[in-house]
């Protein structure tokens, strides 16, 4: 399985992007913004294309399985240049990220205010769903190919 995550607008904390799983639009993206040097908690990872694998430890992991039905581990991005434990999760705000991608219903313009999503338990759901059971169900190995689109805000 293929998802693509198309980063399309970059401001001074956070990056807005939109998720593609097999090139069909799936929900937007929250990340923290480009840096140059890398600040922890606060800068996105390198455009690049990664392997997902299910994580089975850790506070988000006992968390979703608690409260999700059917939820069997975090999607996890494997061998992050200068990254550890970059999961793809629920959260709003640049203050939910910490480096991780965030998945949402609908995003403001990222210009005129702080980059935000909403809906973002719906939408982490809906993808979660389709990965476990359309790529991981089948067998098959899934990644994540992260394009910038955008021009990264200088810092």
């Amino acid at each position: 399985m293929e998802i693509n995550l198309l980063r399309y607008s970059s401001q001074s904390k956070t990056t807005l992007g939109a998720l593609l799983i097999d090139n069909k639009f799936e929900c937007y993206t929250l990340e923290d913004t480009f840096r140059q040097v890398k600040i922890a908690n606060e800068t996105r990872v390198s455009a690049g294309r990664y392997e997902i694998k299910l994580r089975e430890f850790g506070g988000h992991y006992e968390r979703y399985v608690k409260k999700y039905d059917g939820h069997k581990g975090m999607l996890w991005l494997q061998d992050v240049p200068n990254f550890t434990d970059i999961l793809i999760h629920i959260g709003n705000e640049s203050n939910d990220t910490s480096g991780c991608i965030l998945l949402g219903s609908t995003a403001n313009n990222n210009k005129t205010s702080k980059g935000e999503i909403t809906n973002s338990t719906d939408a982490y759901l809906d993808a979660y769903f389709k990965i476990l059971n359309e790529g991981f169900g089948r067998g098959e190995r899934v990644f994540i190919t992260i394009h910038d689109l955008d021009l990264p805000f200088s810092h």
